[in-house]
């Protein structure tokens, strides 16, 4: 009889007793109640300070301003993509690199995906903008956005991959050598397929990363939404207007996104741990 697949919670977790649920739902309430009250706090001191006069939100009626937000949004989403490809390439060659039997290319890919991993990515924009140019390095602004996303997500996206791969059953691998097959043709055959077919809805869940480090593109001052907003801002002194409208927009992206990536987990129908899954090693 095949194994039902768990959940990620289930596995982790036992599931809560009725008693464990009232408390849930109890605290649930008084979180949601907390929520409210700030809310109201903060919708009251912003009435207090005048920010909800209509001549801070009459900008919105016009359709220049939204023209300009539209510019700002697609070269977020110029970014984001371009970002995101180049995330993908280099941490699949990344991956390929950290699981290969050759001891200094394993090690070499490993430091690198730790260091991407770990440094920030505003950190590697301003090395971008400020380093690369003193030695005669110029590239446009999008190019100084585009790659520090690219290279910090990389390091994640590698190690998203070398998940998928250990997923697959080593079975498969030693019945493909069984039958004369090389490593090479192994992963790119066999192993690699099954693995994106798991990581697939963990790569693009990684994509609301990827747009919301886009909004540091004001170091480089890369026309994005942010970049558009601000200059919105000093033009008409909607601070809490403006900044309120571009967080809601990004929140229906990366919400979007969070749709997809559970969509996609559906409709793959990918298990994430099963009980008679063992840990590769």
């Amino acid at each position: 009889m095949s194994a039902s697949p768990l959940s990620m919670r289930d596995a982790l977790y036992e599931a809560p007793g009725p008693k464990m649920r009232k408390r849930i739902v109890a605290g649930t309430c008084a979180a949601l109640m907390l929520i409210a009250i700030g809310l109201a706090l903060v919708v009251r001191q912003f009435y207090v300070t005048g920010q909800l006069e209509p001549r801070y939100w009459a900008l919105f009626a016009r359709g220049t301003t939204w023209s300009f937000l539209a510019q700002g949004f697609l070269g977020t989403l110029r970014v984001a993509v371009t970002a995101g490809a180049l995330a993908l390439v280099l941490g699949l060659v990344l991956m390929l690199g950290r699981i290969s039997e050759i001891g200094w290319l394993s090690m070499a890919s490993r430091l690198i995906i730790d260091f991407f991993r770990g440094v920030p990515s505003l950190l590697l924009i301003y090395f971008f903008f400020l380093v690369i140019p003193k030695y005669g390095i110029r590239m446009p602004s999008f190019w100084m956005i585009t790659l520090p996303v690219a290279l910090a997500a990389s390091g994640v996206l590698a190690e998203v991959f070398r998940a998928g791969v250990n997923a697959v059953p080593a079975g498969q691998t030693e019945a493909a050598l069984s039958l004369g097959m090389g490593d090479a043709k192994i992963m790119a055959k066999i192993i690699l397929p099954q693995a994106l077919r798991i990581v697939i809805p963990s790569l693009v869940s990684q994509l609301v990363v990827v747009v919301k480090d886009t909004t540091v593109a004001y170091v480089v001052s890369y026309p994005d939404l942010m970049q558009n907003a601000r200059v919105l801002i000093s033009n008409y002194d909607a601070l809490v207007s403006m900044y309120f409208v571009v967080a809601i927009i990004y929140i229906i992206v990366n919400f979007a996104i969070n749709q997809l990536s559970i969509h996609l987990a559906h409709r793959e129908n990918a298990p994430i741990i099963t009980k008679n899954t063992t840990n590769p090693v």
